[in-house]
């Protein structure tokens, strides 16, 4: 007698995503399961990339200062030292966050953007690095996320948007570009941006990853961030790899990006032409 059918196992999901295909899909697939603030939007373009978002009547986002590519009539922004997510009569906890912010090296105010017309409008954000945006549906990352300085794009309004500061003091003397980071909270969909090739690696329960601080865009809040030396003092001192690593350690989700943002302007910065200025004495003569 045969037996009863079994049913086949379904493949296991993937711990690595690397294919910036797949990953546009996962933007996609945030925009769809995301149960809070939400709104439409275009990915456009592959290594330069900008988002085009699609605003209600009466909807309103929230963006990095500077972070704007155009705009269509109707749309209204103003700069503010909130991000939105606490009442604009807390003048006090938004000087306190616009100077945490500008302790960070980000900017100390924060773009309301509007659509104050009867039809739907189209703004969009771009970053001036090369590389590749991400949506993250923050609720399903459990309400919060860490992200870099430099990674942070575009949110829905009531996302918070504060700066996350690491709990040893360690990471903070050595932690390099990894010690000020960005915590956004709130449970709707938010837009972060990496420099280069992008990584998305799911961790396991105590697993760790070692990676250059540079290269880490963006963690869950369930991810321990902490460092570790690269290896002998020989190597630390002569490898070219800086004298630590972040450690970051299971379970959560971590993306990271292939071209750390300090190492990129450095090396623009050595490659441009600089003028000498000689100084010349004048009114003197032999």
């Amino acid at each position: 007698m045969s037996g009863a059918p079994v049913a086949a196992s379904a493949p296991p999901m993937e711990l690595e995503i690397t294919d910036p295909t797949q990953l546009a899909q996962l933007t996609q697939q945030a925009l769809a399961t995301c149960t809070g603030n939400k709104f439409d939007f275009n990915v456009i373009g592959h290594d330069l990339q900008l988002v085009e978002v699609l605003l209600k009547p009466g909807d309103k986002i929230i963006a990095e200062s500077g972070s704007l590519c155009f705009l269509e009539p109707d749309i209204t922004f103003e700069s503010q030292f909130n991000d939105g997510s606490r009442p604009e009569g807390s003048w006090w906890e938004n000087i306190k966050d616009a100077g945490k912010r500008l302790l960070a090296g980000t900017s100390i105010s924060m773009l309301h953007i509007e659509n104050s017309g009867s039809q739907i409008r189209k703004v969009a954000f771009s970053s001036p690095i090369p590389g590749h945006t991400m949506g993250i549906d923050l609720g399903a990352m459990g309400g919060s996320m860490m992200c870099s300085r430099h990674a942070f794009l575009c949110a829905a309004k009531g996302t918070s948007i504060q700066v996350g500061f690491t709990q040893k003091l360690s990471v903070g003397l050595f932690g390099g570009e990894g010690f000020l980071l960005q915590l956004l909270q709130g449970n709707g969909l938010a837009f972060i941006h990496a420099c280069g090739a992008v990584v998305r690696r799911e961790l396991k329960e105590a697993e760790q990853l070692r990676v250059d601080t540079g290269c880490v865009v963006g963690f869950s809040a369930s991810v321990t961030f902490d460092i570790a030396r690269v290896g002998s003092i020989k190597t630390s001192l002569f490898g070219g790899e800086g004298i630590f690593f972040a450690t970051l350690t299971g379970p959560g989700v971590v993306w990271l990006q292939s071209v750390p943002f300090r190492k990129f302007a450095l090396k623009l910065y050595s490659e441009m032409p600089h003028v000498t200025q000689h100084k010349e004495s004048s009114g003197s003569k032999d």
